[in-house]
Order: structure tokens, then sequence, then C-alpha cells
């Protein structure tokens, strides 16, 4: 089964993004390569259920069983030791990359409080684009009566567009509620 927007972007996304910024070839088009979903857990040091906890969350949400991320460093003031376990990520590619999109976009930031669209200013100057939410209860799939406590998450889009304002127009046509500016 081929994703919703995966069909989008071949029929429709790709045709427009060649006319618009004149390339030619099919190739210099940008695309999608990959979604990283990351939960930091500072405290997880005091609450090793909490790793559990996000663990289980971060898998309902994007379908794959995350990695845990460890400490590349001691830090005296954090009481924190070089291999503690500190978050959790998923790296998403393919049809689940697609799907997770196409949710992040229909479903989850319009759930989110006083939304009034997302910052078109958080491109990193290479064509990524990096957003945070500050509850993981925005998805429908995490039931309220379950999680021990509200935790935010960074979500990082990763294409292969040069500039930020290839990436912009790409991730509009796929339907990212942009806020006006």
């Amino acid at each position: 089964m081929v994703a919703r927007l995966k069909q989008k972007y071949s029929n429709d996304i790709r045709p427009a993004l060649m006319k618009e910024f004149n390339y030619d070839n099919i190739m210099q088009v940008p695309q999608l390569t990959k979604i990283v979903v990351n939960i930091g857990l500072g405290e997880a040091l005091q609450n090793p259920k909490a790793m559990e906890a996000a663990t289980q969350d971060l898998t309902t949400i994007t379908g794959q069983k995350p990695i845990i991320t460890r400490a590349r460093k001691s830090i005296a003031t954090f009481k924190l030791r070089q291999g503690n376990p500190i978050g959790t990520c998923v790296t998403l590619r393919g049809s689940r990359m697609y799907d997770f999109l196409d949710r992040l976009c229909n479903v989850a930031l319009p759930r989110q409080r006083d939304f009034r669209g997302i910052s078109p200013s958080a491109f990193d100057g290479r064509g990524n684009y990096s957003l945070g939410l500050q509850e993981q209860l925005v998805w429908p799939e995490i039931n309220y009566d379950t999680i021990d406590k509200v935790r935010g998450m960074s979500i990082t889009i990763v294409t292969t567009a040069k500039t930020d304002a290839e990436a912009f127009r790409l991730l509009q046509l796929f339907g990212m509620p942009f806020a006006q500016q």
C-alpha cells in the first residue's frame, strides 16, 4: 500500500516544484529523506520508569520501536554520568515517514491548544525543519488515562532541499500548516 502523501508527491508536488524552481532534471527536485522524533528525559536519572513510559508513548505514536539515547559526557552539575540513558529517539523513513507526516499535519498539530500555525522560521539554513510539541496528548493514539506525565517531543524533518525556500515550499505543498507572517 502506497502512502497517500507519497502519491501526492509523485503526482502533484514534484511537477509543481520542477515548474516553480525551473529544475532541469527530476532528481534535482527536493524530497523528504527522514523524520526524527525525539523525547529528552532528564528525569530518567531519578525515575527509571519514565524511560519505559516515554518509549511506550513513542512506539504508539510512530509505530516503530525507539532507541534509547545515552549521555556522551559526564556532567557533575546535572549528576549525569557518561552512558546514562537520557532520551529516546525514532528515525522514520519510507511509508512510515509519509504516514507520520500526514497524521502530524492533519491530526496532531490542529489539536494543539490555541493553534495558529507553526513557525515558518524554524529552518536550519540547509533545508531541514524542526518543531517541538509540548505534550504527547495531541496524538489521538495516546490514551489520557494511561500516561504518567505530560512530555514534549522534538520533530525534525530532513529534506534534500539546498535552501530554506525550497524546503518551505516542499513542506507547504505537503500541507504543513505554517503561520502567516
